[in-house]
């Protein structure tokens, strides 16, 4: 009997992933139920175990006293001496119980006790143990479906995998293997909830990180991912050391890597892109796999670009049903606009772009207020901009205060290049001459206003508007005779 409690102990240890002292702790209550259910409280009762837990006692502590008013609590002296010859009024004894003087109630409320705190001990001990899986992938087999939700077998416990978190394109079979993402891990009255689910974007995350070791050891890092489950995933990743090509780590020696990612998820596609803190190169690399030929930042504040390709590449930018642009839009967190380049020519943005300033400010505005920046002129092509960028000229009016030598002294500028830009910033900022003329016109202005006796006053022929002079008697455009009268002023 004593080798079948140690017996059960290791069992339930084993079985039930309990611990020891729980499972003592449990037996403990029970025995504490039976005594409360047999004389009514157990406010005096004492379990105790032998030291190989082959047995196990309960007994009452009673005090002794002279004259017993409760039995439960109380001894009488004389029979106190019965059991311990040196008892003294006053001590307290540890009387042990018969388990025969409980009766069959008191039995079956420490059965259902027992129970109720085993399931509530493994009940909490599964919650701690999943609850910090959450995050994690985890492997189980489907069990059944019901209302769309899938049920699998995690082993200890049941997952679920609900509708929602189903990818369209997979099909399960009874018995077949399913790894998911564990999302969230809750305690219900029926029991431990775990579900699971195979369109979190962190399922592909940690799907990476098992396939690609330098996203483990955090070498390549993940910027973002966006994922339309079942048909697209577009990844932008980033290297922490320059001689390790962060989208190649990814798709690994012939595509090995990214062919068991590409396996795991069912044929979904997947686009690896290296991530770029220049908007316009992030933005060209999002829309892959198209080419892009240039973007154009048109409101930074409200992050609104224009992604120009060639007609062959737009139904490829855009996608299915829009579908490659609208995760591209979801990785850059931009709003894109893809034009073809004959679209891009009908639109003609710069023309656009100096009607809005001329509203804004007037028809008197300058026009490089709009141009100020190499970079917003349009046309240019953006290798031009990167290597003046380099060479720390960003700023129009840079550009034109360099001579012919410091410019050709730049390395990756051709003389075409400078040809082509100095052609657009003719286009594109004609005020630059205006503004020379202007500042002429207003030195005359005020010479002419500082001797007003000196300018000679000029009127136009009322029969052909020709001009004419006070001193003149006829036109002498059109021969009309001419007279002029003054009014008086008061």
């Amino acid at each position: 009997m004593a080798s079948d409690m140690s017996e059960a102990i290791r069992q339930l240890v084993q079985d039930r992933g309990i611990s020891e002292e729980l499972v003592l702790k449990t037996i403990e209550n029970t025995l504490l139920a039976a005594y409360k259910r047999r004389f009514g409280t157990a406010d005096n009762a004492v379990v105790r175990f032998n030291d190989d837990y082959t047995k196990v006692s309960i007994f009452a502590k009673k005090k002794i006293v002279d004259g017993v008013y409760d039995p439960v609590c109380e001894i009488d002296l004389e029979e106190a001496r019965e059991l311990d010859p040196e008892a003294e009024i006053g001590d307290e004894l540890l009387i042990e119980i018969d388990p025969k003087e409980f009766d069959r109630i008191a039995v079956q409320s420490a059965k259902q006790t027992a129970h109720q705190s085993i399931r509530e001990i493994q009940k909490d001990s599964l919650y701690s143990e999943f609850k910090d899986k959450v995050g994690e992938i985890i492997i189980g087999y489907y069990q059944r479906e019901r209302n769309g939700t899938i049920y699998v077998d995690l082993g200890k416990v049941e997952g679920i995998l609900p509708k929602k978190y189903q990818s369209p394109r997979e099909v399960y079979r009874v018995n077949d293997r399913i790894k998911a993402l564990i999302v969230e891990v809750s305690k219900g009255p029926t029991g431990l909830q775990v579900v699971l689910s195979r369109t979190h974007t962190d399922f592909v995350k940690a799907i990476f990180e098992l396939e690609v070791p330098e996203i483990y050891d955090k070498t390549v890092e993940i910027h973002k991912i966006v994922r339309e489950p079942g048909y697209r995933t577009k990844i932008a990743v980033y290297s922490n050391r320059d001689d390790v090509d962060p989208v190649g780590a990814c798709v690994g020696l012939k595509g090995v890597r990214i062919q068991a990612i590409i396996k795991e998820l069912e044929g979904e596609k997947i686009d690896i892109l290296k991530y770029d803190p220049d908007p316009r190169r992030f933005i060209k690399n999002a829309l892959s796999p198209a080419e892009v030929k240039d973007v154009i930042i048109l409101d930074e504040a409200k992050r609104q670009a224009l992604a120009i390709v060639a007609d062959s590449q737009f139904s490829l930018a855009i996608g299915k049903t829009g579908q490659n642009v609208r995760l591209a839009n979801r990785l850059v967190d931009w709003n894109i606009d893809v034009k073809t380049e004959s679209q891009y020519e009908e639109m003609d943005i710069s023309s656009e772009s100096r009607r809005a300033v001329s509203q804004l400010f007037g028809e008197e505005s300058a026009y490089e207020e709009e141009f100020s920046r190499i970079a917003d002129l349009p046309g240019v092509k953006p290798e031009v901009v990167n290597l003046l960028l380099e060479n720390d000229i960003e700023y129009i009016e840079d550009f034109l205060e360099l001579s012919d030598e410091q410019l050709a002294n730049i390395k990756g500028l051709s003389e075409q290049d400078l040809a082509d830009l100095r052609r657009i910033i003719e286009e594109n900022v004609e005020i630059i001459e205006e503004d020379e003329n202007y500042e002429e016109d207003i030195v005359q202005e005020e010479a002419q206003e500082a001797s007003p006796e000196e300018v000679e006053e000029e009127y136009q022929c009322p029969e052909c508007g020709a001009k004419i002079t006070l001193d003149m008697t006829s036109c002498p455009n059109c021969g009309i005779g001419l007279s002029f009268e003054y009014e008086d002023q008061e």
